[in-house]
């Protein structure tokens, strides 16, 4: 009884974490380039009762007889489909139509005149596009962090100077301008995107940023249009940004399920509960 007892318990965390992570995705349905997850389970341990044995001359064999312990995680996978795109009219409102990831550094360079960027890897990634500038021209995201991309084949910070109009960025991911004096569309560089051997390796980072972990590999270069002697990863919309991949629907059914699964586990506690409570009445 008290075995039943410890396995329902099991049940019970399992379910309220199976809702927790529901939860947490219901929550950000609307969040920009949110990524949704799932729960999965796996059985713990179970006690052997009869061990298996072969069939023999006076015998046919017979199976193993096991009594499981109860249930824990299996994962907590990333879904990283792709979601909705939904139309902005904002220039600085990217999306990635294919596997890139935009990059990002947490800091931007020391002299603000200076574009060149460190050549190592970005220290976050994200989908979430709704990119904007900040006062000394760069291109952030809405926390500040610095948006990856390079200049005549080096690294760099994407800069539009102050009071430079009629901004786009191309499909390619070139982004151009015109300067404050006229004349002439410049570019100030195109973006840098990654991608990952296992994108679903992604540790998230809050505030619609991902890291890189060992699961996921390190970071491979490549760009949003395929330049020469570079990988392409997808076309860049701009006016657009990709939109939560969360599933109302399936989120719902998860949600019943967990509830259903609690609740079944809290019935069999109170059946072991039952039947504890007969046995300590047989002595009157």
């Amino acid at each position: 009884m008290l075995r039943g007892m410890y396995s329902a318990i099991s049940g019970l965390k399992m379910h309220q974490s199976m809702l927790d992570v529901t939860a947490n995705d219901i929550a950000n349905v609307n969040t920009i380039g949110y990524k949704g997850s799932r729960t999965t389970f796996t059985d713990q341990l179970s006690q052997l009762q009869s061990a298996a044995t072969a069939p023999g001359p006076g015998s046919g064999g017979r199976n193993p007889g096991q009594i499981g312990l109860g249930v824990q995680f299996g994962s907590i996978d990333n879904l990283m489909g792709g979601g909705a795109l939904q139309a902005t009219s904002n220039v600085l409102d990217l999306a990635v139509q294919g596997e890139g990831w935009f990059r990002i550094k947490a800091q931007g360079p020391a002299d603000p005149d200076t574009i060149t960027a460190d050549a190592g890897p970005a220290d976050t990634y994200t989908r979430a596009g709704n990119f904007t500038r900040n006062a000394n021209g760069f291109l952030v995201t809405q926390n500040g962090g610095y948006l990856l991309g390079s200049k005549d084949g080096a690294p760099a910070y994407l800069k539009v100077p102050n009071g430079a109009s009629n901004m786009t960025v191309s499909a390619a991911g070139e982004v151009t301008y015109v300067p404050a004096a006229g004349g002439a569309r410049e570019s100030a560089g195109f973006l840098t995107l990654a991608k990952f051997a296992n994108e679903g390796g992604l540790e998230r980072a809050s505030t619609n940023l991902w890291r890189v972990t060992g699961a996921s590999g390190p970071e491979v270069l490549g760009d949003a249009g395929g330049l020469p002697g570079t990988a392409g990863l997808g076309g860049t919309i701009s006016g657009v940004v990709e939109m939560s991949n969360v599933d109302l629907a399936t989120e719902f059914t998860e949600l019943i399920s967990a509830q259903r699964g609690f609740q079944a586990n809290s019935r069999v506690i109170s059946t072991s509960d039952e039947m504890l409570n007969e046995l300590v009445n047989l002595k009157r």
